[in-house]
């Protein structure tokens, strides 16, 4: 029996390369140029992201290692900038402020949005009435709305106590003392900024499959068992991702204390923005500022780095 085996031509054609058909590297070609077209619109993009986002990072932390005052050529001073900071007593308060600010809009302004957004989801007539009237606030500028809610906590003719008056409570120093003026920024806050979350958390809500509801409903499973077993656990990603927002933007307090107090009283409303805004452009020490600027930004991205790991297991259970 013959064992029929390729012959050495058969084999030196099967090794030559097969030659491309046109249309192949037609395709190739197209999509090379399609990323070059990519990268021309992408570049100028990046360009700007790094020139209004990404270096004033960089020049900040080169200016917290120096001493100027933005006109003079600057003068390398190594860690002075830091020390200097630490030894100032006021950087405790101003720490300690923007964490009881950061507790309050948790406590209440965390909260506020989801249950307002849980009971506007009941309501079927007017709906869109009563999502204009909530995202309202956030639609009005910063300091008007800080002015007009200024003159509702005045304490002689405000809107609030003349109210509670009417029921015999008051007359109370909202932002006159240092026992209540944090919660009077948390309130007003928690008004103006709301909008956008109550929205978020209604558009998720309509994403729940309402059988899931009326499983629960069968199972004689009431409202609060409801919003507790079904609602909550499908909102948990929408929740934990607002939580950080809210986290990072009380952190960053800056607007409430610089209009509606200044700091006061007796420095009971002394934010880090507030503090920092004191170093650059009372008194002039630039390195100051960046050095405590530094140390916030480094601040916030451990927590949100630590947040996010610790968090990572809601979106895959």
């Amino acid at each position: 029996m013959t064992l029929l085996t390729p012959s050495r031509s058969s084999a030196a054609v099967s090794k030559e390369p097969v030659p491309q058909s046109p249309p192949m590297r037609r395709k190739r070609g197209t999509g090379a140029r399609r990323q070059l077209t990519a990268w021309l619109f992408l570049v100028p993009a990046l360009f700007v992201f790094g020139l209004f986002a990404w270096w004033p990072i960089v020049r900040s932390l080169l200016l917290s290692f120096q001493r100027t005052n933005l006109v003079e050529p600057a003068a390398w001073v190594g860690l002075d900038n830091f020390r200097t900071l630490f030894d100032d007593p006021l950087l405790a308060t101003a720490v300690g402020n923007t964490l009881f600010f950061v507790a309050l809009g948790l406590l209440i302004g965390f909260p506020a949005p989801l249950i307002l957004a849980a009971i506007m989801s009941t309501v079927r007539r007017g709906a869109g009435v009563y999502r204009f009237l909530v995202y309202l606030p956030v639609v009005i500028p910063p300091v008007v709305a800080i002015l007009l809610w200024k003159w509702f906590y005045d304490p002689g003719s405000g809107l609030f106590n003349n109210i509670l008056g009417k029921i015999g409570l008051g007359p109370y120093p909202w932002l006159e003392s240092s026992d209540s003026a944090m919660l009077s920024l948390v309130l007003e806050a928690t008004w103006a900024g709301m909008g956008g979350a109550v929205l978020i958390y209604l558009a998720a809500m309509v994403s729940i499959p309402g059988e899931l509801y009326e499983a629960a409903e069968v199972d004689g499973a009431g409202i609060w068992r409801r919003i507790w077993h079904v609602m909550l656990p499908q909102l948990r990603s929408v929740i934990g991702l607002l939580l950080l927002v809210q986290l990072v933007n009380t952190v960053q307090v800056f607007t409430e204390p610089y209009v509606f107090t200044g700091g006061g009283p007796d420095n009971s409303t002394l934010t880090i923005l507030l503090l920092i805004f004191r170093y650059a452009f009372q008194d002039g020490e630039y390195g100051q500022a960046a050095a405590l600027s530094f140390l916030m930004v480094l601040a916030l991205a451990l927590l949100s780095a630590v947040y996010l790991r610790a968090t990572r297991s809601w979106s895959t259970s």
